[in-house]
């Protein structure tokens, strides 16, 4: 038996499957971010510890399966922006300046300014921004130095969790390659170039870098008792979450795409690295990652903007949820579902935390565009949800002037793929079919199969095709395909035409501190 457990933004979750990638059990424990002030995303690391605790002993424990029976555990997580800074004896500093945190501005800029694009884009396949963690980093050298003395490593969150597992510090190649900036794409490795022009040392970075498929270390006494594991459990290194998932769809060949939906929207395709672009990501892919290169897009807060309505405006759904256990979303859902596509004439554009691709904008701030005494909060709903789709077709477009071709069916995976009419909105705004597993478990299955191939379970990455079956594809409306594509080119318009206004806000924002 495995099980699969990865680390998100706003919770983590755990999988019990066996060989045949049949469901077991499952476990999720929800938890929140710290924004200190607009643009700032922070966590304090032992809560995903305590929430891969939690659902690893709960997971177990519902599967009904003796400890012995599990032939290992693979961890995921989020993008830890900077990662957690640890001292000496691996004892965190401060809380994590996740994906999410865009306070490097000022750090971003000099890179720009001072370091030719073909020089870090030559080296790492990406460019600069304040998502990297490696401007996050510049920006604690440069506003926090006594913290800076004693930090001796900067640690992904579920690194942070299997070195407490099992005593070894690695990571593995996305993780490594995520951060950018100082990660050498073609050479597999920390770039002691981009580090010496950077002013970030080498040895900030866990020397250890290894396959997701790996094994890391065996589970020790402590995290045993906590979890209900056997001791010596194999722990396997795992991967960034979006890339995870997008293998959790099987995802090996050139063409195939899946959008990653959570708390932000993380959609990406795979190469051979011909098609590295500076407006999009680009780090090794989970399997294969000697040869294949993963690279992808995605806004920022495009499930945050969901979950954000939910909890201002959806108090009496959250409420009922409570008592009936009928999701919140689904009611809210209730408001929105026979309106028309464009939402009579309202236009959201996402950017609550700033955005990434393809904008590349920490000032970039939400907006609603349209409204009149007629609109309803199924209205405003409904045009949140199509503001995800338009962030997602911005992305497809950069990805495709780059040259990369893309089958006309995307996978789906993720909290917005359980709802039917959002999943729907995707494939009209798109102009791509979306196609859903029948199982919905993200990363946690990629994950699950990860810690088969490390254990000898599986030696080939192609059997987890074996594992999928699919939901009906949610087939394109051609119809509000155009209607949509009309609203896509105002969505753009709006953006560029307050991009200005946008950076005075976000200044007074940060005046007002």
């Amino acid at each position: 038996m495995l099980i699969g457990v990865d680390i998100g933004t706003g919770g983590t979750k755990a999988v019990v499957l066996d060989r045949k990638g049949r469901m077991l059990s499952q476990s999720f424990r929800e938890y929140g971010v710290i924004t200190p002030a607009p643009s700032w995303a922070e966590q304090w690391p032992d809560v995903w510890l305590e929430g891969v605790v939690c659902t690893l002993k709960e997971a177990l424990h519902k599967s009904g399966l003796d400890k012995k029976e599990i032939a290992g555990v693979a961890i995921s997580g989020l993008y830890g922006g900077s990662g957690i800074p640890v001292d000496r004896d691996m004892v965190p500093l401060r809380p994590c300046m996740i994906w999410m945190d865009r306070r490097a501005r000022k750090q971003t800029r000099w890179v720009k300014d001072t370091i030719p694009l073909e020089q870090i884009f030559g080296i790492t396949g990406n460019y600069v921004d304040s998502y990297y963690g490696f401007t996050k980093i510049m920006w604690m050298r440069d506003n926090e130095p006594d913290l800076w003395k004693r930090t001796v490593q900067f640690v992904t969150p579920k690194d942070y969790v299997i070195h407490k597992f099992t005593g070894v510090l690695a990571t593995d190649y996305s993780s490594a390659g995520n951060i950018g900036g100082v990660f050498d794409i073609r050479k597999k490795t920390w770039s002691p170039e981009m580090c010496e022009a950077l002013g970030i040392p080498i040895s900030l970075f866990p020397e250890k870098i290894t396959s997701s498929h790996s094994v890391v270390g065996g589970l020790n006494k402590l995290f045993a008792d906590a979890t209900g594991l056997l001791e010596g459990t194999p722990i396997v290194a795992g991967g960034i979450d979006a890339p995870v998932a997008q293998f959790s769809c099987g995802v090996i060949h050139e063409g195939e795409h899946v959008a990653m939906m959570g708390t932000s929207t993380c959609w990406g395709t795979v190469h051979d690295g011909k098609y590295l672009s500076p407006g999009l990501i680009s780090f090794p892919y989970v399997v294969n990652d000697d040869t294949t290169i993963y690279t992808f897009g995605g806004g920022a807060t495009s499930g945050a903007v969901i979950r954000w309505f939910r909890d201002e405006f959806g108090g009496c759904e959250k409420a009922v949820q409570k008592t009936s256990g009928l999701s919140a979303y689904a009611l809210l859902e209730m408001e929105a579902r026979d309106l028309k596509a464009g939402s009579n004439g309202l236009l959201v554009l996402p950017y609550f935390m700033g955005d990434r691709s393809p904008i590349w904008d920490p000032d970039a701030r939400g907006a609603i565009l349209g409204l009149s005494l007629m609109h309803t909060r199924g209205h405003v709903y409904r045009a949140c949800m199509e503001a995800a789709a338009y962030s997602l077709r911005h992305n497809m477009e950069e990805a495709v002037g780059a040259g990369i071709a893309l089958d006309d069916t995307c996978y789906m995976v993720g909290g917005p793929s359980k709802s039917d009419l959002w999943t729907h909105i995707f494939a009209d705004v798109t102009g791509f079919n979306m196609k859903r597993l029948a199982l919905d478990v993200e990363a946690p299955l990629g994950d699950a199969f990860f810690a088969g191939l490390a254990t000898g379970v599986f030696t080939d990455p192609e059997e987890i095709k074996s594992w999928l079956t699919f939901r009906e594809t949610a087939v394109t409306d051609r119809q509000n395909h155009e209607i949509y594509s009309r609203y896509f080119t105002l969505y753009k318009r709006l953006y560029g035409q307050t991009k200005e206004i946008m950076g005075e806000l976000a200044e007074m924002q940060t005046a007002a501190m």
